[in-house]
């Protein structure tokens, strides 16, 4: 890829796409910081994770407060009361209701403070499990609403949007750091070694078999 005299902010998440932002990010400008937020999710282990990936690719790394989601919605991603249950025609239980308005928003601001244009998030139209904010036309309208919020001009980079998850594998070992997935977090349990079962690891195991390569993360 052609590198770029720019910086950039991540939203690194730990997770498999997040990191697979980060890599790209890293090829294509000169500077990037990334950022994870806390909203009082079920297992804050992402957050350690982010922060492991921050160091692999040797970038800033900032834990944004926004513990206020937790208070406005109830979901399985913040309550652990609440199962994690994906039902044909209905939003799964683990949608965060404004997750990636806030985090995108919060993150322009911090964008704006370090003189960035470019904001990198994983989100993904192709392969998601039915979130609506995770889709190009929300992307496209928020990057104009946060243009016009702040009079400064914002690239939101989505460079997964239309990719499946097999072809995000295939991705990452072009880019050289198919390595870095060993240290990511996708299970909604929580668990390391990841638990395998729950939808989060199942569609990641699925991406991993279509492309024909092995998942560097251990599985229980």
């Amino acid at each position: 890829m052609t590198v770029s005299s720019s910086s950039a902010v991540v939203l690194l998440s730990g997770g498999q796409d997040s990191a697979t932002c980060l890599s790209v990010a890293v090829q294509e400008c000169d500077q990037v910081m990334a950022i994870a937020f806390d909203y009082q999710q079920r297992h804050n282990v992402e957050l350690r994770q982010a922060e492991r990936l921050a160091k692999i690719a040797g970038v800033d790394f900032q834990v944004v407060d926004l513990s206020f989601i937790s208070a406005l919605t109830q979901n399985a991603l913040t309550r652990k009361s609440i199962p994690i249950v994906c039902q044909e025609d209905e939003l799964p239980s683990t949608f965060v209701e404004g997750r990636n308005l806030f985090f995108l928003s919060a993150a322009a601001v911090i964008a704006k403070q370090k003189n960035s244009r470019k904001i990198y998030t994983g989100v993904c139209q192709t392969d998601f499990s039915g979130y609506p904010d995770c889709r190009d036309d929300f992307i496209r309208s928020l990057n104009t609403t946060v243009n016009l919020a702040m009079d400064y001009t914002f690239d939101i980079v989505t460079p997964l949007m239309f990719l499946t998850k097999a072809q995000t594998v295939l991705l990452m070992q072009r880019l050289g750091t198919l390595d870095w997935y060993k240290e990511t977090h996708t299970c909604y349990e929580g668990a390391r070694p990841a638990c395998g079962v729950c939808p989060a690891c199942q569609l990641r195991k699925a991406g991993f078999e279509e492309a024909n390569i092995v998942d560097p993360l251990s599985y229980a």
